[in-house]
């Protein structure tokens, strides 16, 4: 019998990549899940499909719809925020908007979903959002807004720590390195470029990343908060 068997969970942002292998992880641990997605019908449906998961239609980007949505969860054992945009450019040049749009997915998605997750959970919840390795190091151009957002969180959930520490609720941010997904294939024309910085020289799986996350929201965790994970091959280090 799992530690999660029962457990109710909601990752937003849950139908590819990182976000459909946390869905997948945790559904396999017997827990009760429910994913977000925006736009991704059929991926969405496969994956609850082969998960049993639920599906949300919501977008991260629409702070009413990510706060309704975790308050129609009711109790909530674990929040997993998993939504994020990345648009690459020079910012001399990227449209205001999108710059925008990566900060209302990026930052106020987690910070509104994880402080309305708080309203709804008892004591000992889990809260967990996906960062990126770029929060710490960006090596290459054409990216500030983005590192900007990343950077944010961090602080977002060093803060939150505190406010929600003296109810043993935990808020942790996981920051993967290139992970091989639609978005970021294994073999894509950055590919070569991005393992040149790691000091092991391949894509991490998703799976990889959903096996951290289910660790810090188990009970071994318990004392674990505040705190940046990073697991993304020595990109950074």
């Amino acid at each position: 019998m799992s530690y999660f068997d029962g457990k109710k969970i909601l990752v937003i942002g849950g139908s590819r990549g990182i976000g459909a292998a946390i869905v997948s992880r945790f559904s396999a641990e017997g827990a009760r899940v429910a994913f977000t997605f925006a736009g991704s019908f059929d991926a969405a449906a496969t994956v609850a499909e082969k998960t049993g998961a639920v599906a949300i239609q919501s977008d991260a980007a629409d702070r009413d719809a990510v706060t309704t949505t975790v308050s129609n969860q009711g109790k909530l054992d674990v929040l997993v925020v998993n939504a994020g945009a990345f648009t690459p450019g020079d910012p001399l040049e990227l449209d205001a908007d999108i710059v925008d749009r990566m900060i209302d997915i990026n930052v106020r998605a987690p910070y509104h979903a994880a402080v309305e997750a708080a309203r709804h959970m008892d004591d000992g919840g889990r809260i967990i959002i996906i960062g990126s390795t770029n929060g710490d190091r960006m090596p290459f151009a054409g990216a500030a807004a983005y590192a900007m957002t990343k950077s944010a969180v961090q602080g977002m959930a060093r803060g939150l720590a505190r406010d929600f520490g003296p109810r043993q609720i935990t808020v942790n941010v996981v920051q993967p390195g290139p992970i091989d997904t639609d978005l970021n294939p294994a073999d894509g024309p950055m590919a070569d470029m991005m393992h040149s910085f790691m000091a092991i020289k391949r894509h991490g799986r998703p799976d990889e990343i959903a096996g951290l996350v289910v660790y810090l929201a188990g009970p071994e965790a318990g004392f674990v908060t505040g705190s940046m994970h990073t697991i993304d091959g020595g990109f950074g280090a």
